[in-house]
């Protein structure tokens, strides 16, 4: 690696490390101070790195920083040194130096830990989010702000009351228990589902960032596979599809970063080695009798992994599309299910269906009515691409309808 992406690579995966360290001691209250030691750390890095050159163990050269500018911290502040010896069960006596652990097995806890104190439900969806990218992930204001297109102000002020919201509920960073498990998991999945969908979906132009929210979505998710307590099924079936739709990520967009469609995309682009790892915790998911949506969404995207446009691939998707709805409905995954319904019944039956979900205010409606219409009445499918075009947000959007509406033309 060049010398100059050796600090920043190490700012992304080694801040979140000393951030959950420092919290997971210090405790909700203080995360202020443990972000104000961490960025203090690297800031001595910045600094020193290019006057005297790079150690010869960066990372470890971090650590140590980090330690030495913790204890600096707590000589400093003796009522701060003697709550965090009461809380880490240290006794008080000033001789007696508090232990700043920051082996992989603590680092492992401490991130674990945090999992579950930033996705509490006491914060919106968008702000744990927000909270995740930052602390759990290592991502600045200006990053978030650009995943989310929106500005630093917004992004800043999101954060700072997620935080008061964790601080205000006394919200313990600690390991969870088995009860906490069962009543927390699902809201932490929730959350690193919407954070990996964040990057994935979003329409924002820069692939590079988008790709990273996606990694870090599967990172998250992988410590929760690591641990025992907490790699259970619907993890694994989280996993698996987060792996299914990034093996296709560099086939959903062309050189121009214009979105391609499922049925214009070039296999060859496919990930296979993220392929074989979501059949993997697929199959590690299809234990016990617990059935999630997160089954279901990874079973429909590992057949989307399968190029030939068979009647079996498409039957399976649709049978699948019909339990989802049934576990739990929503208005999207209706509309993708009447384009296997389209692939198995026929357009017209798949017209049908379509017309039925009314959903009017949204593009992909009329995207999809215009699709199905096509060859069937020209002149309606014309009319819903226009009503689409007139509803669509980002370029990349607007340009597939527009290629539609041309052929339509010819």
């Amino acid at each position: 690696m060049e010398e100059s992406q050796l600090l920043p690579n190490l700012f992304r995966t080694e801040y979140r490390k000393i951030v959950s360290v420092l919290c997971y001691l210090f405790g909700i209250e203080n995360i202020e101070i443990a972000e104000d030691i961490t960025s203090d750390t690297f800031l001595a890095a910045t600094e020193l790195w290019s006057v005297k050159g790079i150690p010869e163990n960066p990372t470890a050269w971090l650590y140590t920083v980090a330690k030495n500018k913790t204890k600096n911290y707590l000589k400093r502040d003796t009522l701060f040194e003697q709550k965090i010896a009461v809380e880490v069960k240290h006794n008080a006596n000033k001789s007696e130096e508090i232990e700043i652990d920051l082996s992989n097995k603590n680092i492992f806890d401490s991130q674990l830990a945090m999992i579950f104190t930033v996705c509490d439900p006491i914060n919106s969806a968008e702000a744990q989010i927000a909270l995740a990218l930052n602390i759990l992930c290592g991502f600045g204001i200006q990053e978030i702000a650009d995943g989310f297109l929106t500005n630093k102000e917004v992004i800043y002020k999101r954060i700072n009351r997620a935080k008061e919201k964790l601080k205000e509920a006394n919200v313990k960073i600690e390991q969870p228990s088995n009860s906490e498990i069962n009543n927390r998991l699902e809201n932490v999945l929730t959350t690193l589902y919407l954070l990996f969908s964040e990057g994935y979906y979003s329409t924002s132009q820069n692939t590079i960032l988008r790709k990273d929210v996606c990694a870090e979505a599967m990172r998250l998710t992988f410590l929760l596979i690591e641990n025992p307590s907490t790699n259970l099924p619907p993890v694994n079936a989280l996993l698996s599809l987060m792996c299914f739709h990034s093996s296709r990520f560099d086939a959903r967009t062309n050189s121009d970063g214009e979105t391609v469609l499922y049925q214009n995309q070039d296999e060859t682009l496919w990930n296979q080695e993220l392929i074989e790892k979501g059949t993997y915790f697929l199959g590690k998911a299809s234990t016990g009798n617990t059935l999630t949506k997160y089954h279901l969404e990874a079973g429909i995207a590992y057949w989307h992994t399968q190029k030939e446009d068979s009647a079996q691939k498409w039957e399976n998707i649709l049978q699948l599309y019909n339990q989802l709805l049934i576990l739990e409905y929503s208005p999207i995954a209706a509309l993708n299910r009447t384009f296997a319904l389209a692939k198995t019944n026929g357009k017209q039956t798949a017209i049908i269906e379509a017309e039925k979900l009314q959903l009017t205010d949204n593009h992909f409606y009329y995207s999809l009515l215009g699709n199905l219409y096509t060859d069937i009445d020209n002149k309606k499918a014309l009319e819903h691409f226009e009503k689409a075009l007139q509803l669509a947000s980002s370029v990349s959007d607007k340009n597939i309808i527009k290629q539609n509406i041309g052929i339509l033309k010819i």
